[in-house]
């Protein structure tokens, strides 16, 4: 490509991705002198494209309304970002593979021919293991859509022990946690924030109306993590952990637990999980040496001394 030409297409770029640019921050982005951009802003307002510029402290240029919209442009790591994102959602998402697979597809036109390359092998060499259930990308589309407008819905919900009830909720956030996504909504029926497992969710339907103004009381993850720690997992453990919460909450994975602050310099560290095996693996998890362990049943704390030693085992295998 002729670098004039090379030089419109990132200047268009730069300028639709931000709404102001100085003529110094071009000028550098571009590798050229400030000349040089007024040039290039000329070529492009001569191309229809209406670049307005303001002189003075704070002056610059930025793109005008009903400006075109180029193709969309992938440098190599975005292109491999995009390839592995797609992959990555396919681990929690029934159905992505084929969906990753057509958004690769429909986005190799946009992207060179050396970057279509990258990010295909990217997909190609990379594999994701998924523990059932998994999300229903359909379902999943409705709830972010229903989030976004604050949609009143309405659905059958299967409980942790099986049990089906109908819900008439509010929808407002979903959150990605553990491998598994959650609605957080207004239950109108309990007149109480729930949340909820997206795959537990059957036929999604519209309710008429429009949603009350409602906002989070909290975080959205910080209460899919209060919320998942206190669900009702047959077996339940407490690790007792040397730090303080700021210290431990970047040294532990987010999935292992909920972590409750006990003094400045302790903090409990609570989780569930429905096996012994898979209770030990989480504590395997946490990285960190545990100064006490309780447990729910009290007698479990035998058999996951048993498990713990049998995956530390079969780690010292490998």
């Amino acid at each position: 490509m002729h670098p004039t030409a090379h030089r419109l297409l990132t200047l268009i770029g730069l300028l639709q991705a931000r709404r102001h640019w100085s003529g110094a921050e071009l000028a550098e982005r571009l590798g050229v002198d400030r000349r040089s951009v007024r040039r290039d802003i000329e070529r492009l307002r001569a191309l229809g494209y209406p670049v307005q510029a303001s002189s003075g402290v704070g002056g610059g240029y930025r793109l005008g309304a009903g400006a075109q919209v180029l193709p969309l442009l992938l440098d190599e790591d975005e292109a491999i970002l995009v390839a592995i994102a797609l992959r990555a959602a396919a681990s929690s998402i029934a159905g992505m593979e084929d969906a990753a697979r057509t958004v690769l597809g429909k986005l190799d036109p946009l992207v060179p021919a050396r970057r279509q390359r990258q990010a295909g092998q990217v997909h190609a060499i990379t594999t994701t293991l998924s523990d059932p259930p998994a999300t229903d990308a359909r379902v999943l589309g409705q709830l972010a859509l229903a989030c976004r407008e604050n949609a009143l819905l309405a659905f059958d919900y299967c409980s942790h022990h099986g049990q089906a009830s109908q819900r008439e909720v509010q929808a407002l956030h979903l959150v990605n946690h553990g491998r598994r996504w959650y609605l957080l909504a207004w239950d109108l029926g309990r007149n109480d924030w729930r949340t909820l497992r997206v795959d537990r969710i059957g036929t999604v339907q519209r309710m008429p109306g429009p949603g009350l103004p409602r906002r989070l009381p909290a975080p959205a993850d910080a209460m899919v993590r209060q919320a998942v720690s206190r669900s009702p997992f047959p077996l339940r453990a407490e690790l007792y952990l040397a730090g303080s919460l700021a210290t431990l909450e970047h040294a532990i994975p987010a999935w292992c637990g909920v972590l409750e602050e006990d003094g400045g310099a302790h903090c409990w560290l609570r989780m569930g999980a429905e096996t012994p095996a898979m209770l030990a693996a989480q504590i395997l998890s946490v990285g960190q040496r545990a100064l006490a362990i309780r447990t729910d049943p009290p007698g479990l704390h035998a058999d996951l001394s048993a498990e713990v030693a049998g995956l530390g085992a079969l780690l010292a295998a490998g």
